[in-house]
């Protein structure tokens, strides 16, 4: 089989949470570029749109729905957007996320639930509920959570962060023992260090510089370089992949393990 039809994403419809900036942009333009309808959600609506329109400009499918991800109603009203402009979401990809730094024992209650409500409950959640939507239209489909190399190492300042992460991980594995019979098929991407709207202003000061010391391949990630990865787990080509988590992150786990 040719990788252009291992690859293809036509008639597949696909939700994208934090899809408003940076990496969530990114992979909802790689399912769109190769032939997935994109339901975009994220909270900041009139970047939504924008990013919808541009999508639409050129050729892509695509509809803009504006939702917290920490709020059921408003999840269960994304999905249901999407399932009436497109049929039923059988590609989900858990982007949205919120980071946190700071010393663990100066760490607020109200913090330490804030980030682990937006990078693990959530991601159940909106799981949960794709999935129960492929099973009840009888739909195979892939999941893809996006988690961290901070879910499989931990760094100063990150205690919430990591354990959401490695959170993210564990509930990838859990739902993919329960999911595969019915042929949905639930993974994790953990990138490193990629420079976003969220992380900007630290990776290009002094501590940034020290971070890309320690990457083997001396770079940050660019946004591209995840496409490869997402593309594998959201189709056919990943049809006997499940429960992994595949980390792209120029060699830094290595690095640092090794």
């Amino acid at each position: 089989m040719k990788a252009a039809d291992l690859f293809d994403l036509r008639h597949r419809v696909a939700l994208v949470t934090g899809a408003s900036s940076g990496l969530g942009q990114q992979f909802a333009r790689a399912l769109a570029d190769n032939g997935a309808a994109v339901a975009l959600v994220a909270r900041r609506a009139d970047r939504l749109a924008a990013f919808r329109d541009e999508l639409e400009k050129s050729g892509a499918r695509a509809i803009a729905v504006e939702a917290d991800v920490t709020d059921r109603a408003a999840m269960l009203r994304a999905f249901d957007e999407a399932e009436k402009a497109f049929g039923t979401v059988d590609i989900l990809v858990n982007n949205a996320g919120i980071a946190h730094g700071g010393r663990a024992v100066e760490m607020a209650p109200e913090d330490w639930r804030k980030v682990l409500g937006v990078n693990l409950d959530a991601v159940f959640f909106w799981a949960q509920e794709a999935a129960r939507r492929m099973l009840a239209a009888n739909r195979k489909g892939s999941i893809v959570n996006i988690a961290s190399v901070l879910g499989l190492m931990v760094a100063k300042g990150g205690a919430a962060y990591a354990a959401a992460k490695a959170g993210v991980v564990q509930t990838t594995k859990a739902l993919a023992v329960e999911l595969a019979f019915k042929g949905v098929r639930v993974n994790a991407i953990a990138p490193g260090w990629f420079v976003t709207e969220m992380n900007d202003d630290y990776l290009m000061s002094d501590k940034g510089a020290a971070i890309k010391r320690e990457i083997p391949m001396g770079r940050f990630g660019n946004a591209g370089d995840l496409d490869g990865a997402l593309l594998l787990l959201a189709s056919d080509a990943g049809a006997y992949i499940t429960g992994a988590t595949i980390v792209v992150d120029g060699g830094q786990v290595i690095q640092i393990k090794g």
